[in-house]
């Protein structure tokens, strides 16, 4: 059976104690960037995971994803510097390894990570959600950096997963990548490339592993395709499939805002069934929920209320799909 999860902080926090509450024992982490090393320099050091790891158990969490990563811009671009970025990422595979973490959820998004251009956007009964409108980016000022394109994304991409896919497949860790969002190309003058089905397949075909596969987050994919069922069917007979970020949208790949998890435009129930039909029993977290009345927009897609609710349907869909 498929595994709920959900994204807890390294530290714990109210949501560990509201999530504990919604019958959640799995835990996608980040990283100990902040912790006190003692000796050690990294994030990616053994034992700054080893306390991390132990903090999520005590709490009576098994840390099954580590959905955070260290820098990487260099190794995108193909900077000088970026071996010493590999080396880094290979350490934490080795250490996840070790420590017996089975999934790294990674992304290829290069000078900065998700885009929205609205985080207030009017929802359901007043509760606001993240939009983006690529309209409105049309004279957005290339990154400091400047332009790249995606045949130069490709090719570093693969210098990268020829040092990292051989490190994974010895200590037993997934590389699940997770798509550009939102998925068009350019942005700001940069290239996006993991944006399509057929893009996802070259990712997979480029260097033919167990190791190398996906995060289906489901707010991307549905922008790429109109049969999301579909997609998860292909990728899961290929076992590919390694995470599950479950969410919807409204709208299409230039102009989309985020929806409650039984309001958006994919057939939620469809996809449950599909993850069912291709034996699927690795992890699915909520993601990009609502900022209702009472919480806090700070984090806009991640406040606690909604993610709540997030969870009541998802181990309802869980529920009545898997106990059919």
């Amino acid at each position: 059976m498929i595994k709920i999860a959900e994204s807890l902080p390294p530290n714990p926090s109210m949501l560990w104690t509201l999530s504990k509450q919604c019958g959640i024992d799995h835990a996608v982490g980040g990283l100990p960037f902040n912790e006190p090393f003692n000796g050690s320099d990294s994030a990616c050091d053994y034992l700054p995971l080893l306390r991390m790891k132990q903090r999520y158990e005590d709490a009576g969490f098994k840390l099954e994803v580590i959905e955070a990563r260290p820098p990487l811009n260099l190794a995108k671009r193909g900077l000088p510097g970026r071996d010493q970025e590999i080396d880094e990422a290979c350490k934490l595979i080795e250490n996840m390894g070790r420590l017996g973490i089975p999934v790294w959820c990674y992304e290829w998004m290069t000078d900065f990570n998700w885009m929205r251009t609205a985080t207030t956007t009017p929802s359901r009964g007043g509760s606001v959600v993240t939009s983006y409108d690529h309209a409105l980016m049309e004279h957005a000022p290339n990154t400091e950096l400047g332009p790249i394109s995606e045949e130069e994304l490709w090719v570093n991409l693969e210098y990268f997963l020829k040092r990292l896919i051989p490190v994974a497949e010895k200590a037993g860790v997934k590389l699940a990548m997770h798509p550009d969002d939102p998925p068009r190309s350019p942005i700001r003058g940069v290239g996006r490339i993991m944006r399509t089905v057929d893009n996802y397949q070259r990712l997979i075909d480029m260097i033919p592993s167990p190791v190398n596969g996906v995060t289906l987050c489901q707010g991307n994919f549905t922008l790429m395709t109109d049969d999301l069922p579909s997609v998860i069917r292909h990728f899961g007979k290929q076992n590919k499939i390694f995470f599950v970020h479950f969410r919807d949208v409204r709208g299409n790949k230039d102009k989309f805002e985020e929806t409650w998890h039984d309001d958006g435009k994919t057939d939620m129930t469809a996809c449950m069934q599909a993850y069912k039909d291709i034996g699927f029993e690795g992890v699915l977290r909520p993601d990009h929920v609502p900022t209702v009345a009472g919480d806090s927009n700070e984090n806009a897609g991640y406040s606690a209320f909604g993610r709540l609710y997030a969870i009541g349907y998802i181990r309802g869909l869980r529920e009545v799909v898997y106990k059919a």
